[in-house]
């Protein structure tokens, strides 16, 4: 085959174009590196992995390959079939595996797909990803053969959720838009099963994305949810992204909730039935959602962006919920503690069900602030990071820095980011403001630094 392409492998997964990179000899030799990698993870004792995909064109073509690659050390393949990320998660949580593989491109166009890879119950990140390159790059088949088998996880997975949630204090009127990714498999059937009426939007699979792109941190891709939330007069709209680990929402005057309001609304959840308990979120969430975690009597973490990172750091804290303002949420209150857009969907209704209130006050009480969306700066790859350093010595210079994560600097009356995208040639900004004048102010800061560093880097 070709050289195998270095660049694919990605902070917390791998990822690249199906025609000249994902190829069906690259998931071949992928399997051959994955099994060795996970003989070597498990000291040899690693017996049987599970394997979900998307229904993109190029999914069954690279299951296939990828799967053969790790058979040939004799490691068993469990096939699952097309199903949503979180569900290939809950199988590596409740069967006996060693590993999981999901492949999907997610919220990519068409013309990607990728592999979330695990050993275990969790994802690689970071260098363990390198670390799989390395048996890739020096991969060969193995000398055994290992069988494909063939398990319906969607059922358990139903009576989990049914099970643990039990029906809903009240029938609510609900639109789900899976942006005809996988969610709509198994999304609508699990709202149904707690007693919800479900009212479906682009749930019929096709790997093309005819209608809208299946990311719900774009305001764009809401318009037809927002729409026919209104004409249905629904209690409120869901969103899943292409491979249902995300969440997105709005209420039922059409609002959106980002990923920290809905933080918000579970973690004052979590707290009334776990006083005291660890919550983690990330640089870019809105400081009102911090501040209520800890009026709520909550401990409040701010980490790193990105699924694997807020995972790894759970884990270490002992976390029982973590959320990301891309909509990535991870209970593990009554939970595995993995990022499911399903699952959080099915906690969500279940707390409009118990309120009297209408979804659209259940934040009433929330101060108002104004903030920026996420705004995407392009930057060199390879001065990026350097970016981030200097902007950070600037800004020491007008507040305190958090730099767990490139830098937040907390200024009086507001705040805002730099940081370096993890998977992108980009710095990520961000700013919010107790007031619009100060947002104003805080935004010249912010992109003043950031224009004055390019300058000085020739970026």
């Amino acid at each position: 085959m070709a050289a195998i392409p270095q660049h694919v492998f990605r902070e917390y997964d791998i990822r690249g174009l199906v025609a000249t990179e994902l190829t069906p000899a690259f998931a071949e030799k992928l399997g051959q590196g994955f099994g060795a990698y996970l003989l070597e993870k498990t000291f040899g004792g690693a017996q049987s992995m599970a394997l979900g995909r998307d229904h993109r064109t190029s999914s069954p073509g690279l299951a296939e390959a990828f799967s053969r690659g790790v058979r040939s050390h004799g490691i068993d393949v469990v096939l699952i079939g097309v199903v949503p990320t979180p569900l290939t998660y809950f199988a590596a949580n409740t069967l006996p595996v060693d590993g999981l593989c999901s492949i999907t491109g997610s919220h990519n166009p068409p013309e990607y797909n990728g592999f979330k890879v695990g050993v275990g119950k969790s994802t690689l990140a970071g260098p363990e990803v390198q670390e799989l390159k390395a048996h890739v790059l020096k991969a060969a088949p193995g000398l055994k053969q290992g069988r494909e088998l063939h398990f319906d996880i969607v059922t358990p997975y139903l009576h989990f959720i049914t099970q643990t949630l039990g029906q809903a204090a009240r029938k609510l009127r609900v639109v789900v838009d899976a942006g005809n990714g996988t969610g709509g498999v198994v999304g609508p059937a699990v709202l149904r099963a707690l007693g919800h009426e479900v009212i479906e939007l682009f749930c019929e699979l096709d790997g093309t994305f005819p209608n809208h792109h299946p990311d719900p941190t774009v305001e764009e891709n809401l318009r037809d949810l927002q729409r026919r939330v209104a004409v249905e007069k629904a209690d409120l709209g869901i969103a899943y992204d292409g491979d249902a680990d995300r969440v997105g929402a709005v209420d039922e005057k059409g609002n959106i909730l980002w990923g920290d309001q809905l933080m918000i609304l579970f973690s004052r959840d979590v707290l009334a039935q776990v006083p005291g308990a660890t919550i983690v979120s990330e640089v870019k969430c809105s400081q009102t959602m911090y501040d209520d975690i800890e009026k709520h009597g909550g401990r409040a973490i701010m980490w790193k962006a990105g699924h694997s990172m807020i995972k790894s750091k759970m884990k270490e804290e002992h976390a029982l919920l973590a959320g990301e303002m891309s909509g990535h949420i991870f209970f593990k209150h009554r939970y595995y503690g993995f990022d499911d857009g399903i699952y959080s969907s099915a906690r969500l209704l279940e707390l409009v069900a118990k309120s009297d209130r209408p979804l659209s006050q259940m934040l009433s009480d929330v101060p108002r602030t104004f903030a920026s969306p996420e705004i995407r700066f392009d930057f060199a790859e390879e001065k990026k990071f350097e970016a981030v350093k200097r902007a950070t010595e600037k800004l020491r210079k007008h507040g305190r820095t958090i730099e767990v994560d490139g830098v937040r600097v907390i200024l009086e009356g507001g705040w805002g980011l730099v940081r370096a995208s993890n998977t992108q040639p980009l710095l990520v900004l961000r700013w919010e403001a107790d007031t619009e004048a100060r947002l104003v102010e805080i935004r010249r800061l912010i992109e003043g630094t950031v224009q004055e560093i390019r300058r000085e880097l020739g970026a």
